[in-house]
């Protein structure tokens, strides 16, 4: 997957499947933030509550649907970070099926601190180990 350095396997279950027999709307924002959780850890075992003094949330969600998905298959969901700015980053998905794009999206990603109720600037540590991981 050109362009991502970070991978997630993915395979599709029963409960990912909607009436029209193919991945749900939902299924794949729950998928994106599977693949995001596991992104946080690789960088140094930060997680969506802690990324070395705050957490993060997501103001909004973009879902780009290019294929229909099915139950058992097996996806591969790439994750990068886009941009980096004060108290926020942006990341990139792209879902493929052997090598067929599926699925991509973005979210915009807020530093949070959820004891103050309000936006924070990125920590440093996990500015720099972010950079470093994708080359910015």
């Amino acid at each position: 997957m050109d362009g991502f350095h970070y991978q997630f396997p993915y395979r599709v279950r029963i409960a990912d499947i909607n009436y029209g027999g193919h991945l749900a709307n939902s299924a794949v924002l729950n998928i994106f933030q599977d693949a995001r959780i596991g992104y946080l850890e690789e960088l140094g075992s930060y997680s969506e509550l802690d990324l070395g003094g705050c957490g993060i949330i997501l103001p909004e969600a973009h879902v780009y649907f290019r294929a229909e998905m099915f139950l058992g298959e097996n996806l591969l969901v790439g994750v990068r970070c886009r941009q980096i700015k004060r108290s926020s980053f942006t990341l990139d998905y792209r879902i493929e099926r052997d090598g067929q794009v599926t699925a991509e999206g973005e979210t915009p990603v807020v530093c949070f601190d959820y004891q103050q109720r309000k936006a924070c600037r990125i920590p440093e540590e996990f500015r720099a180990k972010l950079c470093k991981f994708e080359g910015l």
